[in-house]
């Protein structure tokens, strides 16, 4: 599944959501985790409501985001596009993110988790 991450560096997750200028996104599966890819955030007008739909159209096939945090109307419009955005409050390592989802996705995911990955398209790790 594809996760991303609102980082700086891309090895922290540090920004809110609503501050990140990009995404960094890795495909996430149980037996292995890769980078793939940085997606801009493309430019709008300071209209708040543009700013939170271009992020979600960016990020539309994602099956997770992580930040550091989110405001209710981003969060509810990427909960729409079934992206199951999740807070940190705090800097987290992406690795330590990345490693619990591969444990969790070995096991029995919780309902929520299992929802995000029938979101996914075929090609992914755990299609394969």
């Amino acid at each position: 599944m594809k996760v991303a991450f609102t980082t700086k560096t891309g090895e922290t997750i540090d920004l809110h959501f609503g501050m990140a200028e990009d995404f960094k996104v890795w495909e996430i599966g149980p037996d292995a985790a890769s980078y793939i890819e940085t997606v801009a955030v493309r430019d709008h007008d300071d209209d708040e409501e543009d700013k939170i739909a271009a992020r979600a159209e960016i990020l539309k096939d994602c099956a997770i985001v992580y930040t550091m945090q989110i405001g209710g109307p981003a969060a509810a419009k990427l909960v729409a596009r079934k992206i199951h955005p999740m807070k940190t409050n705090t800097e987290v390592p992406v690795s330590e993110i990345v490693d619990k989802l591969q444990e969790v996705l070995k096991g029995n995911p919780p309902p929520w988790l299992r929802k995000a990955l029938h979101k996914e398209s075929a090609g992914s790790f755990l299609d394969e």
